[in-house]
C-alpha cells in the first residue's frame, strides 16, 4: 500500500533518490525522542553534482532555488530512510538551515531557501510549514551552491 506522502511526491512527479551515503565522517541522520536530524544535503543527482559554483557569480537566485529544492529532495530520501522507507510517519517539518555559497554583499538568501521550504509545504501541507535560518557562506563542499540541513518531527 501507497502511503500519503509517497502518493503526494508522486502527484508532484517526485522520485526520491537512494540516500547519498556520507563523504566524511559523520552519519547522515540521527534520531533522538521523536527527531529525526538531518545532516546537510547537497544538490546531487544520479549523474552528479548539480549547480556547482557561487550564486551571483556563475549561477542565478532561480539556480539557487532549484539547488535548494534538490537539497530538500536529498532531505526526503534521507528522512524516509531512517523512517523505515515511511515518510508517513513524519508529523513536522520542525527546521530547515540553507546555507547559500554567494557573492559578498548577496542579499537573497530568503529567495534562494524558498526552494526548499516550499517543497516541505507541497509534500507535508501545513505540516511542513518549519522555522528556518537562511544564511551565506563563503564557500561549501564540492563548490555547490546551496546546503541544507533539517530536523523532523516523527511519530
Amino acid at each position: 500500500m501507497t502511503g500519503r506522502i509517497e502518493t503526494r511526491l508522486k502527484d508532484l512527479g517526485i522520485s526520491l533518490p537512494a540516500p547519498p551515503a556520507p563523504v566524511a565522517s559523520y552519519v547522515p541522520t540521527v534520531k533522538t525522542g521523536n527527531l529525526v536530524f538531518v545532516s546537510g544535503q547537497i544538490p546531487a543527482a544520479a549523474d552528479g553534482l548539480k549547480y556547482v559554483g557561487i550564486v551571483g557569480q556563475d549561477l542565478s537566485v532561480e539556480d539557487g532555488k532549484a539547488a535548494a529544492r534538490l537539497c530538500a529532495i536529498n532531505l526526503l530520501a534521507q528522512a524516509k530512510a531512517a523512517c523505515d522507507g515511511d515518510l508517513d510517519r513524519v508529523t513536522r517539518c520542525v527546521k530547515l538551515s540553507v546555507f547559500v555559497n554567494a557573492v559578498p554583499g548577496f542579499t537573497q538568501h530568503p529567495e534562494i531557501a524558498n526552494g526548499a521550504s516550499d517543497l516541505m509545504v507541497e509534500v507535508f501541507g501545513d505540516a511542513g510549514k518549519h522555522a528556518r535560518a537562511a544564511v551565506g557562506s563563503g564557500s561549501l563542499p564540492r563548490n555547490v551552491s546551496v546546503e541544507v540541513e533539517a530536523v523532523f518531527e516523527i511519530a
